[in-house]
């Protein structure tokens, strides 16, 4: 079955959706659509793996994203600390992405991912052994925070490549929706976990870096047993010829899969949307210290609770999507939570009291992770072979924006208070919505990702 939007051609290209000449979207006869299974792609036994390692990934990352939070608090109570430290994440994300597309192309995605996780558990031990000893100093903070970023870069193209050679497009919807429950799930028990034991004085926030760390190393081990999947040599409209040529010059790779994505009104729209969107309203996880503890007065657990409370949002549209993403509503669905993204953060600003911000930063939660989802799931399955891992570091992008953001929205949150500060990221948020439903509109449709069974 073809629905009417971007599917594999013979030999692993992707094709625009039904009726596009690659620049805009037109109406086509839809054909009926069969519901995906909700854990379909875990019936893949290589995927499996690669999803539990990525379950144990994202607990020790999202550890450490709140404990480097809470120790940046601690040293400089100061939002602008917490901005910077998020900077330097994001300034090296960004550096970093887009060559670890080109390597995600050309080099072993398993090989890369072992690397990066191994290099992130070092990461976490140094921190450890830094508050142990108490030899913490501030710029260590930075040094954790861009070292995780680099790495970032690394392991995220990888992974989502890899992740189409091994469960193929026709799943490729279901599988990046699970893998966002357990980015999701992750969130759920991993920064209420990390907030409990920083304000736990048998553990405290050198105890936690530890146990991120053995949480790290079981990721690790989980990867070595995966295969060793195929390079990608296939090539859209005789491009083969072009593509040796910029092999040896990563520069030129970049260029050619930034060209390739921004020649593409199906992939350069939703590109470029989610490059605003995340970048402002995602950076509502780097204030939550500063809501829970310089708002309502409240401790390093109730960050955690508060982060917990996303998550569970996060978890709840993960399940319901995961039979929905390869559906040809994912564009309309796409749409819908990009609005409600900005839409909850606007109230997240408002919001008079602890329990209500909670509710509220549940809805957040859910309406982020469900637009990321399917952001990445209507790229991915509308890019060509060989081209995944350039675009997919293009997908992440908006990823350094958010983490880079956060230091000019820190200052702002100084100068004018946290409370504006979210309203303007969720205004942000919702204008750059309105911007691509008119831009859709105009073209007819909304893309939409497909599935060949």
């Amino acid at each position: 079955m073809t629905e009417s939007r971007a599917t594999a051609a013979p030999g692993g290209q992707a094709r625009p959706p039904d009726g596009v000449d690659g620049d805009a979207a037109t109406p086509s006869e839809p054909e009926p659509y069969e519901r995906t299974a909700t854990f379909a792609a875990l019936g893949v036994p290589a995927f499996r793996l690669l999803w539990l390692s990525g379950v144990f990934s994202f607990m020790s990352i999202q550890m450490q994203f709140l404990l480097r939070a809470l120790l940046a608090w601690d040293l400089r109570e100061s939002e602008g600390a917490l901005g910077i430290v998020f900077f330097c994440f994001g300034l090296a994300l960004g550096l970093s992405t887009l060559f670890g597309g080109v390597a995600a192309d050309r080099l072993s995605k398993r090989r890369l991912m072992l690397f990066g996780q191994f290099v992130l558990l070092l990461g976490s031990i140094g921190m450890g052994l830094a508050l142990a000893t108490d030899l913490i100093q501030f710029w260590m903070l930075l040094v954790s925070s861009a070292l995780q970023g680099l790495m970032f870069g690394l392991i995220g193209p990888a992974r989502i490549s890899m992740t189409t050679e091994l469960v193929g497009r026709e799943r490729l919807g279901n599988a990046i929706t699970l893998s966002s429950l357990s980015l999701s799930g992750s969130r759920v028990i991993a920064p209420s976990t990390a907030g409990l034991l920083a304000g736990w004085a048998v553990f405290g926030l050198a105890g936690a870096y530890f146990v991120s760390a053995v949480i790290a190393t079981l990721s690790f081990v989980l990867l070595l047993p995966l295969p060793e999947t195929s390079n990608r040599t296939a090539t859209p409209d005789g491009a083969a010829r072009r593509v040796r040529h910029a092999r040896s010059n990563p520069l030129a790779e970049i260029g050619q899969g930034v060209r390739y994505a921004m020649s593409r009104d199906y992939l350069r729209k939703p590109i470029l949307t989610s490059i605003i969107v995340i970048m402002f309203g995602f950076s509502y996880v780097a204030f939550q210290p500063a809501l829970v503890e310089g708002v309502f007065g409240l401790g390093d657990a109730h960050v955690g609770f508060i982060s917990g409370a996303s998550s569970i949002g996060a978890v709840v549209a993960s399940i319901v999507l995961a039979s929905r993403a390869d559906s040809p509503k994912a564009g309309s669905i796409l749409t819908g939570l990009g609005f409600a993204f900005g839409a909850s953060i606007i109230v997240l600003s408002w919001a008079p009291s602890y329990p209500i911000a909670l509710a509220v930063t549940a809805v957040i939660g859910g309406a982020s992770t469900g637009f990321i989802s399917l952001i990445q799931t209507i790229v991915m399955r509308a890019t060509d072979e060989a081209y995944q891992g350039r675009v997919q570091s293009l997908v992440q992008l908006p990823f350094a924006a958010f983490a880079m953001a956060a230091a000019p929205l820190g200052v702002l949150a100084e100068w004018a208070g946290v409370r504006t500060m979210f309203l303007t990221m969720g205004i942000a948020v919702t204008l750059s919505m309105v911007v691509y439903s008119m831009a859709n509109a105009s073209s007819g449709r909304a893309p939409e990702p497909a599935a060949s069974h």
